[in-house]
């Protein structure tokens, strides 16, 4: 089950966000065409990865905004722009280009620290913009808790497109968060604690804008949506076609 769109996009070009996912995927296939080599990859990634071993022994510092532009496979770089391209766009028109673009660093600077807080000796290079995007995921949550997102629900061979409030999305997915975080699953090779830390650094830098826009008053005049014309789908559902047998 993951969000595939949501019902409002933005109102302005959100150059801030477009900027980021051609980053994002121009890195990555740069990296992927032209460090084929073992060595090359390893010297890239301890230069350019973060490292909480090296953050803890007093150096590797720019890997804290480096390591959000790096991504260790497709899918990992596929999932991370999916969300970025959904919930960016509308926190970047309430926000404004610059400060969005202030409020993604800091929150992936905040993802990177969490990660060091709770695991400082590790020598593990950590790399991804998932803890940034988790701040715009932990803004869109407060400015826009009850937008309409479509989710595809995928169960062995079927599967159905319907859409749930952004609460449910974005409560659901902190919740795995957490679980992860603190489960079994923590050493799973995931950044759970970047998660966590870049989506409370998201809810925590976005509620001065919340209480500028006027707080719970704001949610009463959108609704909790953005303020934007719906956008108008052809099929809200999907299903794979039935084959019958043939005699």
């Amino acid at each position: 089950m993951f969000p595939i769109r949501d019902h409002n996009p933005s109102g302005d070009t959100p150059y801030v966000t477009y900027g980021l996912l051609v980053a994002n995927i121009g890195i990555w296939l740069w990296s992927a065409t032209a460090l084929t080599d073992t060595n090359a990859l390893s010297w890239f990634y301890y230069h350019y990865a973060l490292i909480p071993a090296r953050l803890t022994g007093g150096e590797g510092y720019t890997g804290l905004l480096t390591s959000m532009f790096l991504h260790a496979g497709l899918l990992h770089l596929a999932g991370n722009m999916l969300f970025l391209f959904i919930f960016g766009d509308n926190i970047e028109d309430r926000m404004g280009h610059g400060p969005f673009a202030a409020f993604y660093l800091g929150c992936g600077i905040a993802a990177g620290l969490a990660q060091v807080a709770i695991d400082p000796t590790s020598a593990v290079p950590t790399v991804g913009a998932s803890g940034a995007i988790a701040g715009v995921m932990g803004g869109y949550l407060l400015l826009f808790p009850r937008a309409r997102v479509d989710i595809i629900l995928i169960l062995i061979v079927f599967f159905k497109i319907f859409p749930v409030p952004a609460w449910i999305v974005l409560g659901v997915w902190f919740a795995m968060q957490a679980f992860g975080g603190f489960g079994a699953q923590a050493d799973g090779g995931v950044a759970y604690w970047a998660h966590i830390g870049g989506f409370v650094a998201g809810l925590v830098l976005t509620v001065p804008l919340w209480r500028r826009l006027g707080g719970t008053a704001f949610w009463r005049v959108t609704h909790g949506i953005p303020p934007h014309p719906p956008a108008t789908y052809v099929d809200g559902s999907s299903r794979v076609p039935t084959v019958r047998r043939r005699r």
